[in-house]
């Protein structure tokens, strides 16, 4: 396992992981989260592949350039400088969980699919904005916003207990992904947390476009993504497959890491 770090089209510093062999497959975090929000999912995937596990600009040890979160390319040259940094040109696998849906879009919209031989939504949107078909925010991020925008610490906690076990599915054992995904949001700048919502960006056409395979990971109670946004990648990418989880939230691979990996790695390993 190696930490590294690669410098975005606009002089931003982007930490990424990288452990295990094979295919590359690139893991865009979520919002006000960061690299270490997978867990053994990422471990366990490493055994297969070469995990690039990425901090997304202003989320754990990437820098906080204060601009560029609204701005597509600003994103897509993120990504782009860490393929590049790997010398990976072909053949990686793009997985966005949550917001790293829109982020993996931007870049698919920017820098086509040459390096591309597969996209993975997980409980993700392909892109954000008010009015924006296929990216209505769900009734938890609803409520928490905008206190998950607050510099007052107290009311910042509030405003992310509205998630309850959104991210991590019920059960007793997942009190510790629950806490480090917690202490990962609060660990993320509130300006930052609030800039990647003020913008707007329609991805429908690069969907549209795509020419390679895309899977589309979703439950069907995701309180913070709504699984209508996931059957809208389902119903407009040209090779789209779907694995509705029937009763499930939004953070997949802690709530059943073995039918996350086991569906991710079926997926991967029938692409060319």
């Amino acid at each position: 396992m190696a930490v590294r770090d690669a410098v975005g089209a606009d002089g931003t510093r982007i930490v990424y992981r990288v452990s295990g062999s094979g295919r590359p497959l690139v893991l865009l975090h979520g919002w006000a989260g960061n690299l270490r929000c997978w867990g053994a999912a990422a471990d366990e995937l490493a055994e297969r592949y070469r995990v690039i596990a990425v901090d997304l600009r202003g989320h754990g040890y990437s820098d906080d350039p204060g601009t560029g979160y609204d701005d597509p390319k600003a994103w897509a040259g993120d990504v782009a400088a860490v393929l590049a940094a790997e010398g990976v040109d072909a053949g990686a696998v793009l997985l966005g969980w949550s917001y790293g849906g829109i982020v993996a879009t931007d870049y698919l919209a920017t820098y086509g699919t040459s390096a591309v031989a597969g996209v993975v939504y997980c409980g993700a949107p392909a892109h954000i904005g008010r009015d924006v078909p296929g990216a209505a925010p769900g009734p938890s991020m609803e409520k928490a916003i905008p206190g998950v925008f607050d510099e007052a610490a107290g009311r910042a906690v509030r405003a992310f207990s509205v998630f309850g076990n959104a991210n991590t599915g019920p059960g007793a054992d997942k009190g510790v992904d629950a806490q480090r995904l917690f202490g990962g949001s609060l660990a993320t700048a509130p300006s930052v947390r609030k800039a990647l919502f003020y913008r707007t960006i329609d991805n429908t056409e690069t969907l549209r476009a795509l020419d390679v395979p895309v899977l589309v990971l979703h439950g069907t109670d995701d309180p913070v993504v709504p699984v209508a946004n996931g059957q809208y990648i389902l119903d407009n990418a040209p090779d789209a497959r779907g694995s509705l989880w029937e009763g499930a939230l939004h953070g997949l691979f802690i709530e059943d890491r073995p039918r996350f990996v086991a569906e991710v790695s079926a997926f991967i390993d029938q692409l060319d």
